[in-house]
């Protein structure tokens, strides 16, 4: 006999929305291993304390958009419809099964307006950091960096072109400094100063989303992008470090800023890392040397010239300050320029009559000159690194870290695409999508240790 279910949807019922809620829940973990009380102390400074209406607890407002961050909800509209059917994320945020679910339009004028211009969400990022670091689940001795990049809300066909200045390097009076010791140390006349010109480049700017830059990379979707510089700890894969940038800055030039920032803000003691090929430059090798961390980085192909001798080739005698070309020809010192090149030159006269002379240069004169850099001994260093047992076994690493931490972030939390436009809303979106994939990892694994005992 066939019965309707229908009559006893209309019957009352004397329920707990604890009882309904599974025990294994992953909101529940979060709940027991994240302390969220911090929230309140680093907001309270936003709210009028003695004027207007009663405000919604912030908490509730922040676990609201942890959520929409934890299962990829992208749309805030959407969230709201989510809670007001979901259990758990009743539960999560205290609401009762008839208590009101706060509007989407609030949490949209808190985040343009209260939130606007604040460290509010950096703060909230560090401050997760700083709880995995009291459960000794972020070390600070081993970090991977990589950047990402993510599909920018912008048509790539509506753009303008403007002509902008080039970023200025904040290495160059250290390298000045290195320049004039190199040249005096070879008897070279001091470079006469060269009034600074400010360097201009042509490039794409969108119509929809100024803040975002055109990228081109080989192997990489051509359009406009931002790249999501991260950082994570070798000890349990936390995520350390977050920036974010338009899509045409190159990996390199944030990067020694963001681990002096790490090292200052949660005072690690770095003393290993692990880098793409994309920071392989002498300035990121320089400065990892001088900072004493073991640096490996990826090794990056340069193609010479069709047909003719790559440099590795030319082999250098650090002892007599020399070249030796493939023929056994000496290419010795001739001067070291404002870019920090020193340059190296054979003989024309030899070079005439050697039978490599077609595989070594197409020089009009016949003359064959080697560059290196000054700071290029910080180069072979990290090669040397890269190339010994235990930095193949830490790069290795890096697809069990830095790659699947980007992969958890574009598949499980709706990090392929930018939610909303500008470059403070983009960093919103990576700060919060980070601080819910290390507080996941955390409630995950305290759980399995209490379990453990």
């Amino acid at each position: 006999m066939l019965r309707s279910n229908r009559e006893k949807q209309q019957a009352y019922e004397f329920v707990s929305i604890e009882d309904l809620v599974p025990q294994d829940h992953l909101l529940r973990k979060v709940d027991k291993y994240i302390d969220f009380s911090f929230i309140d102390e680093k907001v309270r400074p936003l709210y009028c304390s003695d004027n207007g209406r009663p405000a919604i607890d912030p908490v509730v407002l922040f676990k609201m958009l942890f959520i929409g961050y934890f299962y990829g909800v992208r749309s805030e509209r959407q969230l709201e419809r989510e809670v007001q059917t979901n259990l758990a994320y009743r539960w999560f945020l205290g609401l009762g099964l008839t208590d009101k679910v706060p509007d989407h339009s609030t949490l949209s004028w808190n985040r343009r307006t209260r939130f606007k211009d604040t460290n509010i969400f950096q703060d909230i990022f560090d401050e997760i950091v700083l709880q995995a670091i009291s459960h000794r689940m972020v070390g600070g001795r081993v970090l991977v960096s990589d950047s990402t990049h993510v599909k920018a809300n912008a048509n790539k066909h509506q753009y303008t072109k403007q002509q902008v200045l080039q970023n200025t390097k904040d290495y160059v009076d250290e390298l000045n400094a290195a320049v004039e010791a190199d040249r005096e140390n070879h008897g070279k006349k001091p470079l006469k100063p060269r009034e600074e010109v400010n360097e201009e480049k042509e490039i794409k700017v969108s119509k929809t989303d100024p803040d975002s830059g055109y990228m081109i990379r080989d192997g990489k979707p051509e359009g406009f992008f931002y790249l999501d510089h991260r950082t994570v700890d070798m000890k349990y894969n936390l995520i350390t470090d977050v920036h974010v940038t338009p899509g045409n800055v190159h990996d390199s030039v944030p990067y020694l800023s963001r681990l002096d920032r790490q090292q200052e803000r949660f005072g690690f003691q770095v003393e290993a890392i692990a880098l793409d090929s994309g920071y392989l430059t002498t300035p990121i090798c320089r400065g990892l040397q001088s900072r004493k961390i073991f640096a490996v980085i990826a090794h990056r192909r340069f193609h010479s010239k069709q047909g003719l001798f790559p440099k590795w080739k030319f082999s250098f005698n650090a002892e007599q300050e020399m070249y030796v070309c493939p023929a056994g020809q000496e290419l010795k010192y001739r001067t070291t320029d404002r870019k920090g090149y020193q340059q190296y030159a054979s003989d024309p006269e030899q070079c005439k009559s050697c039978p490599f002379l077609n595989q070594c240069t197409q020089s009009k004169n016949h003359r064959k000159v080697v560059t290196r850099h000054v700071w290029e001994d910080s180069k072979d260093w990290v090669r040397d690194n890269r190339l010994s047992k235990s930095g193949k076994q830490l790069y290795r690493k890096r697809k069990e870290t830095i790659e699947r931490s980007f992969a958890d972030a574009k598949e499980l939390h709706g990090f392929r695409y930018c939610r909303l436009r500008g470059l403070p809303n983009v960093r919103e979106q990576a700060l919060m999508t980070a601080a819910v994939q290390n507080m996941k990892k955390m409630a995950i694994h305290l759980d399995r240790r209490e379990k453990r005992g």
